[in-house]
């Protein structure tokens, strides 16, 4: 075979052209890897990588006041509801414990020995009570200094009246298993209308913008003060599970006070998450000496929002109580 000379002169020339392709690739091969092993700089040098530190632990109050809103004033729209994480750090929280809180008599007041106490307001320095069974449940006005009953209505003798509470003008009182409640005028006494309940009826109280009732379970109830139609309802826990038999209700300070049934123990509740925050333990607060034949539970909470006052009574007491709330540990 006759080789062409044209071929052996080109042939050099191009493995000179591959010779150097293979240089460069080889070259901006090496610049791509370095680049990629260096870090990310800026106009003051490289930039540490610099771990995000884990939240410090937060004390179970500071974890309230941060995640819950204030107490709207009274009369105003308090638009809020528990956040998913308020929620989750309330369940925390109860597994650390919660506080019993003693308590002081501050004074003593006399109390209608025969009033099966069920509901307890104070407002405008006048005390309102509602009384039960069938047959002598009552919405009573009573003197707070004397105890003397200054206008008093009688509920149809099938009802067995329970828990009162105040709004605007009027008088809300539950009744036990009739599944009725009572409007009233407050002044007056006079019966406006009934609504329905679709729940046994026990406490009532109310904040700014809704009545709270308790129906004896481990849940509160949420009603809209004007149509009377529930709106919503949480469950109540302390670090033990459910907390049932909530009785009588009063609003103080943001948070819902209720006595526990057949106990001598207040539960104070955060209506938003149903946590309890704290107890108050009244063991004691009526002396033997004070009992009668038909003496009966620890029932009745009323606050007076002007003067700071908490009010306490039983069933068939003799005596009302206010008193003074002491941090766990201080002792009397």
């Amino acid at each position: 075979m006759r080789t062409n000379p044209a071929h052996c002169r080109v042939f050099p020339a191009k493995r000179q052209c591959i010779t150097v392709l293979a240089w460069l690739l080889a070259f901006w091969g090496v610049v791509f890897l370095v680049s990629c092993a260096t870090p990310l700089v800026g106009s003051q040098g490289v930039i540490p990588y610099t771990a995000t530190p884990l939240p410090a632990a937060t004390d179970t109050a500071e974890v309230v006041t941060a995640n819950v809103a204030p107490t709207a004033a009274a009369g105003e729209v308090a638009a809020r509801a528990p956040s998913t994480t308020a929620t989750l750090q309330a369940e925390t929280s109860a597994s650390l414990g919660v506080p019993v809180y003693d308590y002081r008599i501050v004074r003593v007041y006399p109390h209608d020995p025969g009033a099966f106490t069920q509901g307890l307001v104070f407002t405008d320095g006048v005390l309102y009570e509602g009384t039960g069974l069938r047959g002598e449940s009552t919405l009573r006005r009573v003197d707070l200094e004397t105890g003397e009953v200054l206008q008093s209505y009688s509920l149809p003798p099938s009802y067995f009246g329970e828990g009162i509470t105040i709004w605007d003008d009027r008088i809300i009182q539950l009744t036990w298993q009739e599944q009725t409640a009572f409007v009233y005028d407050k002044d007056s006494f006079e019966l406006l209308h009934t609504f329905y309940l679709p729940t046994e009826g026990w406490g009532i109280t109310h904040d700014e913008t809704r009545l709270i009732v308790s129906d004896g379970t481990s849940t509160l109830y949420f009603l809209d003060p004007e149509s009377l139609e529930r709106i919503g309802q949480v469950q109540v826990y302390d670090d033990q599970g459910p907390v049932v038999k909530l009785n009588e209700l009063e609003y103080v300070n943001g948070q819902v006070y209720a006595n526990v049934w057949q106990t001598d123990r207040i539960a104070i509740i955060d209506p938003w998450t149903g946590q309890v925050t704290g107890w108050i333990d009244l063991e004691g607060l009526l002396e033997p000496a004070d009992y009668g034949p038909g003496t009966d539970v620890l029932n009745g909470i009323a606050y007076d929002s002007k003067g700071g006052r908490l009010f306490v009574t039983g069933k068939r007491w003799p005596k009302l109580f206010e008193i003074e709330l002491l941090a766990p540990g201080a002792g009397g």
